[in-house]
C-alpha cells in the first residue's frame, strides 16, 4: 500500500518514524548529549564524530527491521511504524481488508517474537542484574550491591510490567481485528 492510497482512518507518517528523525534525534542528539555530559564540553568534536556511526548504524537497523516486518506482513516500509503506534495506542482496527490482514500479521509477528523470547531473556536479565548485587555484596561493597539490587528489582519489575501490558494490548488488538 503506497503512501498516495492511503485511506482516511490510518495515521500518517510522523517525524519521529522517519530514518532521518531517528538517525538525527535519537543517535546523534542523544549520543552527542550524553557524551558531552560525560565528558565535558571541550570533548564536542569527539562526541560528534564518535556518534555519527552509531546513527548511521541505527538508521540501517531500523530501516531493515522495517523491511522485513512489512515484507512478513505484505506492506509497506513506510506503513509498519503507523500500524505500530495503532497497536499500542489502542486504537481502532481499520476498516480495509487488506489492511486488517496485514494488522493480523504484524500482530501475530509481534506476539510470537514476544513469546518466543520470554522463557530465557527475563532469566538472564535477572541473573545479570541480581548476580551483579551478589558480587557487590560479596565484595564487602554494602552500598553498592544495596544499589544494584534496588536498581534490579525496579527495573525487572518495569520489564515485566511493559511486557504483559504489550502482550495484552496485543491480544487487544487482535480481539478487534476478528470482530
Amino acid at each position: 500500500m503506497a503512501s498516495a492510497e492511503r485511506s482516511d482512518d490510518r495515521p500518517r507518517l510522523r517525524w519521529q518514524d522517519s530514518l532521518w528523525g531517528i538517525g538525527v534525534i535519537a543517535a546523534l542528539v542523544v549520543g552527542v548529549g550524553v557524551r558531552l555530559v560525560l565528558g565535558g564540553v571541550s570533548a564536542w568534536p569527539s562526541a560528534v564524530l564518535g556518534t555519527v556511526p552509531l546513527a548511521v548504524w541505527m538508521v540501517w537497523w531500523v530501516r531493515r527491521r522495517r523491511v522485513r516486518d512489512a515484507r512478513a506482513v505484505g506492506t509497506e516500509p513506510d506503513d509498519v511504524p503507523a500500524m505500530e503506534r495503532r497497536i499500542l495506542k489502542g486504537g481502532p482496527a481499520p476498516r480495509d481488508p487488506g489492511e486488517r490482514r496485514a494488522m493480523a500479521a504484524l500482530v501475530d509477528s509481534r506476539q510470537r517474537k514476544l513469546r518466543r523470547n520470554r522463557w530465557w531473556a527475563f532469566p538472564m536479565l535477572a541473573l545479570i542484574f541480581f548476580g551483579t548485587s551478589a558480587l557487590w555484596f560479596s565484595s564487602g561493597s554494602v552500598g553498592a550491591g544495596s544499589l544494584m539490587l534496588g536498581l534490579a528489582v525496579v527495573f525487572m519489575g518495569w520489564l515485566t510490567w511493559y511486557h504483559l501490558r504489550f502482550d495484552r494490548r496485543l491480544s487487544r488488538m487482535r480481539d478487534r481485528l476478528r470482530s
